[in-house]
């Protein structure tokens, strides 16, 4: 049976998105952000209609702007023919990605597959640029003149190996899964009724290849979908992507929706009472969801076919969303390993209580887990591109990772767009930035007339 499905206790939700929606979003906070901006002048109101105005530019020109990866393009750069393949995939794999997103018709026709995927490959890139470059400078410190190493015989995302197996060898495997469970209902001579799909999944799923949820992920490759095809062992929200694209290749229509910390799936009926009927012991719903909606400590337990109909069903992009917020929290919580309790927002509060404009002490943090969760961020920032306090972290962690400009202009759009009393909060802290970039362009401008 399928495990209690668990997931982040943040809630997303996923606006209707279009290009003409988010200028006319973005055109109410330049207007409406003017006023504050004028309360000081440190140049904070033109870095920002300067930023919108490239934003809109590049929006205009191509669907996968060149702002959804900063990070990467500033930092990584490199004459070696294996590294700009990797510079080349990992820019790739965030151009596909926003394709899936935003080139589809309708959120129903993303590939939830796809999409994690995509993710995957782009983190996969990065973290093996990163070996690469850490091998070349071993040897360059050791004074050990090697042979360039062959480049990687792919040139674009799909052929990209993920775990030994590609792109479409991945999304073959779903289908294998698919026709295991056609030859197990083949195996059982039963008919194709809806219950009889449903517990030939579950024993496929759960059973055969022994999928099983982990209630406690330390390891990020749990966190990432062809991963979690290799071991069996997964966050929540993987595991459902699983089920609903394989019993999508069956023909079932799978939807989901977050009930207290639980995530809940089942089949899409005309009626729901259907799904609470009780046949061979258990309920369509209890099938499909395994024990969470019989234990009592789940708000699961409560639901019945009226209160169902109330839920919020969770659209392709809002898991997905979940997805990429789960990776945040865990590449943050590796990178500040070394400092228990570190808060993204911490910062925040330490402003309050000095006037100094030298750097703070900035926790050291493990810088490949940081860019891990910052790409994580953009990513998720490109699905809710008006979340505030998503914006908000985004800022404080490019703080984190040294960038004063970047964390200056994202906290800037951020305190446009957030509520008054978050924007208070910000506004010393960014006052602080800003007062810091000129002093480290002062120190630099004095070195270069010495």
């Amino acid at each position: 049976m399928l495990c209690t499905l668990h997931s982040v206790p943040v809630r997303f939700r996923h606006p209707s998105f279009s290009t003409a929606a988010t200028t006319a979003s973005l055109a109410f906070c330049t207007t409406h952000c003017n006023p504050f901006f004028n309360r000081y002048d440190y140049g904070l109101k033109d870095n920002y209609n300067s930023s919108m105005r490239r934003w809109r530019s590049r929006r205009s020109s191509s669907a996968t702007s060149d702002s959804a990866y900063p990070l990467i393009t500033n930092q990584l750069t490199s004459d070696s023919p294996r590294h700009k393949i990797y510079q080349e995939a990992i820019k790739a794999a965030r151009d596909k990605f926003t394709q899936e997103i935003f080139f589809q018709s309708e959120d129903k026709d993303i590939s939830l597959a796809k999409a994690l995927l995509y993710i995957a490959a782009e983190d996969e890139a990065f973290i093996a640029l990163n070996k690469e470059k850490d091998a070349q400078y071993l040897s360059h410190e050791r004074g050990i003149v090697s042979a360039p190493n062959d480049a990687p015989e792919w040139d674009s995302v799909e052929p990209m190996s993920l775990g030994g197996k590609n792109i479409n060898v991945w999304l073959s495997e779903l289908n294998n899964i698919a026709k295991e469970v056609e030859a197990e209902l083949v195996s059982r001579d039963i008919g194709c009724h809806l219950v009889e799909v449903l517990e030939a999944v579950n024993v496929v799923l759960f059973e055969l290849r022994g999928f099983k949820r982990l209630p406690v992920l330390a390891d990020s490759k749990h966190s990432y979908l062809h991963s979690v095809l290799i071991s069996g062992h997964g966050s929540a929200v993987l595991l459902s992507v699983i089920y609903i694209e394989v019993c999508r290749r069956l023909g079932v229509t799978i939807v989901g929706s977050r009930v207290g910390e639980d995530f809940l799936i089942w089949p899409q009926i005309a009626y729901p009472e259907e799904l609470f009927k009780v046949t061979s012991g258990h309920s369509l719903f209890a099938i499909v969801n395994g024990n969470c909606v019989e234990n009592p400590k789940s708000l699961a337990s409560e639901l019945t076919s009226t209160s169902l109909l109330g839920l919020e069903i969770a659209k392709n992009c809002d898991i997905i969303g979940i997805a990429l917020a789960n990776l945040i929290r865990l590449h943050w919580k590796r990178a500040s390993r070394s400092n228990p309790g570190l808060l993204l927002t911490s910062p925040l509060r330490q402003v309050h209580t000095t006037d100094k404009v030298d750097n703070p002490n900035v926790p050291l943090l493990r810088p490949q887990d940081l860019r891990l969760a910052i790409m994580a961020s953009e990513r998720l920032l490109i699905l809710q591109p008006h979340n505030w306090s998503l914006r908000r972290d985004y800022g404080m962690m490019l703080y984190f990772n040294g960038d004063l400009g970047g964390a200056v202009q994202e906290l800037s759009i951020c305190m446009a767009i957030a509520p008054e009393e978050v924007v208070a909060i910000l506004e010393p802290f960014v006052e602080k930035l800003h007062l810091m970039r000129l002093e480290l362009s002062w120190k630099q401008f004095g070195m270069l007339v010495t």
